[in-house]
């Protein structure tokens, strides 16, 4: 009987390691992702984008008044 029992628990340790190598060995050998980048191309142009349209609308509101002032009817 004690020889059945240590036979037993013999067996479930070689079970377990071996299902915890079969797992642990692996995962220690997956690369990691490489990780995301901070910036991208399309956020540094969309900011440009914006300074351009802000610098267009300002130009529009200083020139307008002077066009609507000129003698000369261009429209």
């Amino acid at each position: 009987m004690a020889v059945v029992i240590h036979r037993f628990w013999f067996t479930l340790m070689v079970v377990v390691v071996v299902l915890l190598l079969g797992i642990v060995l692996p995962a220690a050998h997956a690369v990691a992702p490489a990780p995301a980048p901070t910036s991208d191309g399309t956020s540094i142009d969309q900011g440009i984008a914006y300074v351009l349209m802000l610098v267009a609308l300002v130009l529009t509101y200083l020139i307008h008044p002077l066009d609507a002032s000129s003698p000369y009817k261009l429209f």
